[in-house]
This record gives C-alpha cells, sequence and structure tokens, in this order.
C-alpha cells in the first residue's frame, strides 16, 4: 500500500483520526460501531466529515438493528449524521453472503451535512461507552 503512495496508520488510533483537511479513504470493513462512531466524533464538522469516504458496515444497518436509544446513548456520532449521510451497498457475492453482506461505501456530501440543524454540530464530547453492552473495540 506505501508503494501505490497511501499511508497506513502505525498504531492504533481507536478510530479517533483526524482528516487534517485531506480527503481520506477509510477501509473498515468488520468493525465496531465504537470505531466508526469515534472516528465521526474526531471528524465533527461539515467540512472534515465531507472529506471522508468509508468502506465499511452500512450505518443503515446499524440503525435498522439496534434500537434507537442505544444508538443515540453509544453510538450518537453515528446517529446524528445519517441523514447528511450518502450510503450505497457493496453488490455482495454468493460465495460471501456470510461475510460481506453489509458492507456500503458512506460518504458525506457538505450540502446534505449543511443542512442539519446547527445543534447537531455543537456537541462534541468524546465518547466513553460507560454504558456500552456490546463494546467492540480493542483498547
Amino acid at each position: 500500500l506505501q508503494a501505490l503512495g497511501l499511508r497506513l496508520l502505525p498504531e492504533n488510533e481507536e478510530g479517533k483520526h483526524g482528516v487534517e483537511g485531506a480527503a481520506t479513504l477509510f477501509y473498515m470493513v468488520h468493525c465496531g460501531k465504537a470505531l466508526y462512531n469515534n472516528l465521526l466524533w474526531s471528524n465533527w464538522s461539515p467540512e472534515a466529515l465531507s472529506k471522508l469516504v468509508i468502506i465499511g458496515n452500512s450505518f443503515r444497518g446499524i440503525e435498522e438493528r439496534l434500537l434507537s436509544r442505544i444508538l443515540e446513548r453509544d453510538y450518537s456520532y453515528i446517529a446524528k449524521v445519517l441523514k447528511g449521510t450518502e450510503e450505497v451497498a457493496l453488490p455482495s457475492h454468493p460465495r460471501y453472503m456470510d461475510t460481506f453482506n453489509d458492507t456500503s461505501v458512506h460518504w458525506f456530501p457538505l450540502d446534505k451535512l449543511q443542512e442539519l440543524s446547527p445543534e447537531v454540530w455543537n456537541f462534541v464530547e468524546e465518547p466513553t461507552y460507560q454504558d456500552c453492552e456490546d463494546l467492540e473495540i480493542i483498547r
């Protein structure tokens, strides 16, 4: 990957990686919800999020599988950005239906993010996951 000019993260940042103004692709297949939530928190502005593309578990699938109160309590940044997200499911292959059946490409168009209410952007508290029962993160 480095030969292609891509940069790998040298250490576990628990998803807390800022894009620092550059368009960035995150390949996060089969990652836990907390990693996606942390990544969103680390880039919590319309300008930064509009530079992000995520290949990973479907945010819509996460929304469908979790009770809304759990989604909003434990993964609030995913919950808040859903209306500002474009998502396209990757085509599934019959041979890998049990492993890559929930993979999508996500991007965050600036115009959609700017349509979200200002209150969405005011809360930027770092996620802690104290009450989270199904935490899927390696610390």
